[in-house]
């Protein structure tokens, strides 16, 4: 199964983070060879602690809280690779690449410029990434994944750029995990109870 990543040319933009962010602590130690020095500068800014490493709420902060909570946590666990609860200026580099990537996916497919994802355009993104889900299935993480609560009158609430990342790594998460599981690749697997809910509880 193929998987579509973008491979944008890496420019960060911080004229648009506002100026009354924390001031910059720079380490002692510099930024690491070959770092972008605007983005050292924001990561410095952000570790507000000065630990040399993003937590949670200081990540969210680093994204100028275009990213609700969930979507945070999930990029945390993505790019935590050291598994130490919070990000070092080279896992904040990785992810910064990532969201720009997916920053690009996202205007691609959202062909009206609307600044959200509708059911259509999801349907298409996924289709692109080789996911062809059921009509019932887009729907159900139309619902889930729409930014405001389903409307008695008139279409869902489009999907933001956050939960769009969010829903596109949760169908790609589950899909492996089901794939790894699927040992004869019929489209079946039997799981127990437990293999289950851990599978469940491990979606992003």
């Amino acid at each position: 199964m193929s998987y579509y990543t973008p491979n944008p040319t890496y420019s960060p933009n911080l004229s648009r983070y506002p100026t009354t962010r924390p001031r910059p602590h720079i380490h002692q130690q510099g930024p690491p060879a070959g770092a972008d020095p605007q983005l050292w500068q924001w990561f410095c800014a952000v570790d507000t602690d000065r630990s040399g490493a993003l937590s949670v709420t200081e990540l969210q902060d680093a994204l100028v809280n275009e990213f609700d909570l969930d979507t945070v946590k999930m990029l945390m666990n993505i790019f935590d690779t050291d598994r130490s609860g919070t990000i070092g200026f080279n896992e904040f580099a990785g992810l910064w690449k990532y969201i720009a990537e997916w920053q690009r996916v996202f205007k691609h497919f959202d062909r009206d410029h609307s600044g959200s994802i509708d059911g259509r355009e999801l349907a298409e993104a996924l289709r692109s990434f080789g996911y062809n889900l059921t009509p019932p299935l887009l729907q159900l993480l139309e619902i889930r994944y729409a930014s405001g609560a389903p409307s008695a009158y008139g279409p869902l609430p489009g999907i933001t750029f956050d939960r769009f990342v969010r829903a596109c790594v949760t169908v790609k998460t589950l899909t492996e995990t089901f794939q790894r599981t699927d040992h004869d690749n019929d489209g079946w697997i039997q799981l127990n109870y437990e293999e289950f809910l851990k599978i469940a509880l491990n979606a992003p």
